[in-house]
Parts: C-alpha cells; structure tokens; sequence
C-alpha cells in the first residue's frame, strides 16, 4: 500500500489530481473502490455479531443500508456533470452552487464531525486487531496505526486510495465468501442447522421477521440514509473518467454491497448454529468463529483481510475529510492562489484531519457516540437540503440555509438532552428539515447569483 501511495506521490500534480483522482478513474477500479468504502471494519465485525446474536432477521440490515444507496443511483447523471461542469470536490460544493455560500460551514460541520470520528474509529480497529493477534498495547497500536494510514493517504491522495482499495476490495470480497462457504461445510448443511436447538435468548432466530420495526427504522434512517449524502461517495463520482464508468461502478458494487453484507450476516448465524461457538461478547464472534473452522494460515490470511476491510474504509473517509478542510475552510479564504498552492494545502488538510481523527482515537470515550451523532447530523441537516438541490434548480437560498441549520440544530440539541422519551436524535431533526423544506421550495425574490468555489 505504501508502494502505490510513492507511486502515485510522482504523478500527482494537480489539485483535482489529490482530491478528485484526475476525474479519470475507470470501471473496475471504481466497482473495488465503492465496495471498499460500503464494507467497512464495523460493517464486517458488527454484521456478524448481529447474526450470532439475533439470527437471520439481521438480513435486513444490509438492505436497509442498500435502499438510499439504490436511491443515489437515480441521481449520478445530475451529480457527475454538475461537478464536472463547476469542477466540484466536496458535498459542500454542490450544496453552495443551489443555496449560495451559507450552507458550506453547516455542510462543513456535519462532514467533519461525522469523517473525524469514523476516522478515529478506523484507528482504534485496526489497533484493537493488532492487540488481540500480537499484544500490542491499544495506545501504541493507534498511534502506529495513525502515522502508517497519515503517511499513505498525504503520499498518495485518492488516487492512491481508490487503485489501493482495488486490491483490498477484491481480497475483502473474495475472503468474506470464502469464509462463508468454509463455515457452512463446517455446519454441516441447512438441515443440520434448521434441525439444531433455537437460542433460548433468540427464539426468532431462523426468523426473517427477527427484528423489530423500530431498530430497522433507525439504522435505514441514520446508516441507511447516511449513505446518500457521503461524501466519499460523491467524490467518486466526481473521479469517474465518464458517466458510463460512475454508473456501471456503482450498480455493481450496490449488488455485491448487499450481497457481501448479507454473507455476512449469514456467517455470524451458520456458526452460532452449527459449529457450536459459544462467545461472552458477540463483538469477539468473528475471531471465534475463524480459529474454529479455518487452520492457522488462513486465519492469518482471514486476520489480513479483516485488517483489509477496515484499511479501505479509514482511508476513503480520512481523505474526504481533509479535502472539506482544503477545499471548504482554506480555499475559500485563499482565492486567487495557485493550484500548485492548492495541492500543498490538500496534504496539509490531511494532517489536520489525521490530527483531530487521532485525539478522538486516543482521548474520546464514547467514539461510537460521536459517529452516530455525525451520522445524525448530517442525516438531519443535509440529507433534505440535497434531496432538495437535486430535483430543483432554482431553490431559495434562505429557505435552504434555514432548513438546514434547523434540523442540524435539532439533532444536536437531542442529542444533548440525552434522547428524551428514548428518540434517537435522527427521529426529530429529520422531521424538523423535512417540515421547513416548503421554505426552500418557495420562489426566491430574486436569483441567485453566488457561484460556488469551485466555479
């Protein structure tokens, strides 16, 4: 990976080159790419663990994660020429070229809070692998973890990210289905597994109905609707070489998204029902299941590609961070510089990025607490307001600032509250953007005449 970031570090010249991979990326790398960035360290360890625990009922997840990802492929065409025309880098952008220059900092805000603790997220799981398989104190794992990932991503950009992310893609894939096919074999068969007593704490186990409406609703709302407004996404879109390339990446990777997250789920349930895995913690299910049914090569390899899936997850999100903070913080205030000025400034971006992502790693508490706010955040206060840029060309621009700055406020004041009446914060910041969007839609007085930054 550090050989294709040094690679990468010769032939990049440009500012579009850094952030946005030349706009000249292919199919294949980006079908890797966008499932390296789906399937993530907490997608692959969560998904098993809740397939241990509650059974087959979880397949829901990965297509509540799917269905606002199947909703974004409607809308590729308008999001790849858009930014080709205004040479657009970040969600921001976008947002700013319908709403005007208010919405970038809230826009900004949102991205940041949700990328910075992911990040951080990235770091601690890459260290905690890195202690369970050598000791390594979890300190010492981030902190190692933190200048490897800082290194890799200043040298290389995304473009180094996306053609890495090919390779770990492609393992990430190929090692989820293997280990899949190897945990079946070992259960036995689907009539050993039927057959095998239910989980007293789980009597719905083989049960698709085995979740309950509430908790879907809040992980399609906050996971699930996170997924159209990432930004990460959105920026390769941008790096595709043609629309044709952007939409036959992303089809396929949508499929193979659902599919990965599904065998998954599927790994975490065959186990807990035919190989007899008993585990105190669920979270530790995926190690257990690997040192019983795989030999000690292939759990080092299965050890690899866990490390592969996080990898390609913690650079795609460290990289859309630091380019909200050079192209949304700094070029605003530095127009009229260079691109060669531009390029140094997106490599500083990555180390303020790595910087904020590390203090979160070491120092935060409740990590987990602050992505599920970011998430919320930007669900709340974005997710509307691009729903709303995309289908209309002409929106007001002080309805548009309004309506975002009221559900991003709303989401952080009940977050603060403490969830009163045990709502998730999603669940009255959404309703509170969706109830002032009339303002947006309602004819400005006059047109908008600020271009975006980009333009």
């Amino acid at each position: 990976m550090m050989g294709i970031s040094l690679y990468f570090f010769r032939r990049i010249k440009t500012y579009d080159d850094y952030n946005v991979a030349g706009r000249s990326t292919g199919t294949f790398p980006l079908i890797c790419t966008l499932i390296g960035t789906a399937v993530g360290g907490s997608t692959l360890l969560g998904f098993v663990s809740k397939g241990y625990a509650f059974g087959l009922g979880q397949l829901w997840l990965p297509v509540g994660m799917t269905v606002a990802g199947v909703a974004l492929y409607f809308f590729i065409a308008r999001i790849h020429s858009e930014g080709e025309r205004l040479n657009m880098v970040t969600l921001a952008d976008f947002l700013v070229s319908r709403f005007g220059e208010g919405v970038r900092t809230p826009t900004l805000i949102s991205v940041l809070c949700a990328y910075s603790a992911i990040t951080g997220m990235q770091f601690v799981a890459v260290a905690t692998v890195l202690k369970l398989v050598f000791g390594l104190a979890l300190p010492v794992g981030i902190l190692l973890t933190w200048a490897l990932l800082t290194a890799k991503t200043w040298l290389g950009g995304l473009m180094a990210v996306i053609w890495s992310d090919a390779i770990l893609g492609t393992l990430q894939t190929l090692g989820i289905f293997f280990l899949l096919s190897m945990v079946y074999f070992a259960s036995g068969s689907w009539e050993v597994m039927s057959a095998a007593p239910l989980p007293t704490d789980s009597p719905d186990f083989l049960s698709l109905t085995g979740i309950s409406g509430h908790e879907l609703t809040v992980y399609m709302l906050t996971i699930g609707a996170y997924q159209f407004v990432r930004q990460d996404l959105w920026q390769r879109f941008w790096a595709a070489r043609s629309l044709r390339a952007a939409r036959t990446g992303y089809a396929v990777a949508i499929v193979f998204t659902l599919l990965v997250g599904a065998a998954v789920v599927l790994i975490g349930s065959f186990a807990r029902l035919g190989l007899d895995i008993a585990v105190t913690n669920p979270d530790l299910s995926f190690y257990a299941i690997i040192k019983a049914t795989l030999p000690l090569p292939l759990m080092v390899s299965m050890v690899v590609v866990l490390l592969a899936t996080i990898i390609s997850c913690a650079d795609s999100f460290f990289i859309a961070g630091a380019s909200s903070i050079a192209n949304d913080v700094i070029k605003p205030r530095m127009k009229g510089r260079d691109d060669a000025f531009m390029l140094r400034m997106s490599r500083h971006s990555v180390i303020a990025m790595s910087l904020i992502s590390l203090g979160l790693a070491l120092y935060a508490p409740r990590l987990l607490d602050i992505w599920i706010l970011g998430s919320a955040m930007l669900v709340c206060g974005v997710l509307v307001p691009t729903i709303v840029a995309l289908c209309c060309r002409t929106p007001n621009p002080r309805g548009g600032q309004v309506m975002m700055w009221g559900g991003l406020a709303t989401a952080v004041m009940w977050q603060i509250l403490g969830h009163p009446f045990g709502l998730h914060p999603v669940m009255i910041g959404l309703p509170v953007s969706l109830a002032l969007m009339p303002l947006a839609l309602r004819q400005a007085r006059s047109p908008l005449t600020t271009t975006s930054n980009a333009e």
